[in-house]
């Protein structure tokens, strides 16, 4: 069994700053790409940011300037600090990671969500 838990979400004012982490437990042999994702109810979950076993990162235009994406391979972890926050970012934010339980095998797996709501 994989579990990817998040964590840091809240309220915070525009303008301000959120770290999320996200932590991958259970019978893991490799994780490689993670990120993050976002959904506001009635949409569609979008890309946040994700990142490569190998430290490669990809962000979001919506995002760029603002967040950063990183992990540390050793914790199976994975972080998203955000900065600048803006009331648009409000969303429920997903933790995403693709995980090998054994050789050969790969596959998607997602945490709960934890909500960021950015508003004075």
């Amino acid at each position: 069994q994989v579990q990817l838990v998040e964590s840091g979400g809240g309220l915070v004012q525009p303008g301000g700053s959120l770290r999320l982490s996200c932590a991958a437990s259970g019978r893991i042999f490799s994780i490689n790409g993670m990120g993050w994702y976002r959904q506001v109810p009635g949409k569609e979950r979008e890309l946040v940011a994700t990142i490569t076993r190998g430290g490669i990162t990809t962000l979001a235009d919506s995002v760029k300037g603002r967040f950063i994406i990183s992990r540390d391979n050793e914790k199976n972890m994975v972080y998203l600090q955000m900065n600048s926050l803006k009331p648009e970012d409000t969303a429920v934010y997903y933790c995403n990671a693709m995980i090998s339980r054994y050789y050969g095998e790969l596959s998607p797996y997602w945490g709960k969500g934890t909500l960021v709501t950015v508003s004075s």
